[in-house]
């Protein structure tokens, strides 16, 4: 497939010489105040017991979570990602991050098990 269609949905090739793809417009959510976003902490095991502190619920751009990533993993000293929606945080720091989204303005609980 061509690579200008890479986005067409359900059509691979068509003769009619007037058809016109339909495209997806993955188009992102803008991203709410802080005060709007609703954060939920939670803890997840890993391989090896190792254990990550991710943040789940941001409603936003993708420049704007990694941006909030990256203001995370420096305040906690840690390495982490920013994947699928999620920012993960390596270790068990999920006191520290509650800390610093609540001084940042956003609502942040812990949440799981």
């Amino acid at each position: 497939m061509s690579k200008k269609n890479k986005n067409a949905e359900g059509v691979v090739y068509s003769t009619n010489p007037n058809f016109n793809y339909q495209v997806n417009d993955n188009t992102e959510a803008a991203t709410l105040p802080p005060q709007q976003q609703d954060l939920r902490i939670w803890l997840e095991r890993h391989k090896a017991g190792k254990v990550a502190t991710v943040i789940k619920g941001f409603i936003g751009t993708s420049e704007d979570i990694v941006t909030l990533g990256k203001m995370l993993k420096q305040k906690c000293g840690t390495g982490g990602t920013v994947k699928d929606g999620e920012i993960m945080i390596q270790g068990d720091n999920r006191e520290k991050v509650i800390d610093h989204l609540v001084k940042a303005g956003y609502k942040a609980k812990k949440a799981g098990g």
